[in-house]
């Protein structure tokens, strides 16, 4: 007869998920733990930019009829932050990683690409939701916006975001040391975010200008973020929409092959 103690306990049936929500907790606790560094001083760097411009910039006429400068720049400002820091928290926290090593850790995992993918995407979307919550808060006394696309507000946001996060996500695989990282950082994402449209209209550019910024995928994801306040915009929602759907559609194809590639991940 068999002791009922010598008969080995089942395994526990693996925990759906696990290890996907186990890094995106781990993504989230890092930047939560130096909010300072990463909402609070966006939100500081928006405020001034909001202070300087308004008060040099305050009394030149809008791009749109009832819209005063100042509610004109804020949007611009608000996604400009947004792009800066969803490229931010993807690239600094893959970066990091494989300079430190411990990227040896998830390689061993049994996490694949795309669960990869959603952990440092959904973090990096936490936290410019973070950064947008805290500038509307901190502005809401001095400058009020109104509402007029909510829905086209939130996919630009949230297309917005998920490009830059997968672009960050690109710019660390590829990257080999953290000087990689800056020079994507000074030389495309800054100054393509900054002639994107935060500032000005583009229809009071130059006409060579003008049709340059068309092709730069940022001013449609500010324009069609500008639009769900306002309900204008400088091109059609539709246009700004599809350039921003395309172009995190194309970033997270190119991520998920490099991805599931291990290119310049694997030791």
């Amino acid at each position: 007869m068999r002791n009922d103690a010598d008969v080995m306990p089942e395994p526990a049936p693996p925990t759906p998920l696990l290890g996907f929500r186990t890094l995106l907790k781990k993504e989230v606790m890092r930047f939560t733990s130096v909010l300072a560094q990463t909402v609070t001083a966006p939100v500081i760097m928006a405020l001034l930019y909001l202070l300087v411009f308004s008060q040099a910039l305050g009394d030149r006429p809008s791009a749109y009829e009832g819209v005063s400068y100042t509610q004109f720049l804020l949007p611009g400002l608000i996604m400009m932050s947004v792009i800066q820091n969803a490229f931010a928290n993807t690239s600094s926290s893959l970066i990091q990683s494989k300079m430190m090593g411990n990227i040896v850790f998830l390689m061993m995992s049994p996490l694949g690409a795309i669960e990869w993918f959603c952990a440092y995407v959904l973090a990096a979307l936490f936290r410019v939701t973070l950064v947008l919550v805290a500038m509307l808060v901190v502005t809401y006394p001095f400058v009020h916006l109104p509402l007029n696309a909510p829905v086209a507000l939130i996919a630009h946001f949230l297309f917005a975001g998920g490009s830059l996060a997968v672009l960050g996500l690109i710019a660390a695989i590829v990257a080999q040391k953290f000087d990689h990282i800056a020079s994507f950082t000074n030389f495309f994402i800054t100054p393509l975010s900054f002639l994107s449209g935060v500032f000005y209209s583009v229809h009071s550019l130059p006409p060579l200008w003008n049709q340059v910024s068309h092709l730069n995928p940022f001013f449609y994801m500010i324009d069609g973020f500008r639009y769900g306040f306002f309900g204008k915009a400088d091109v059609p929602v539709w246009m700004s929409l599809s350039w921003s759907a395309g172009f995190f559609a194309v970033a997270s194809a190119v991520c998920l092959v490099l991805l599931h590639r291990g290119y310049r991940l694997r030791p």
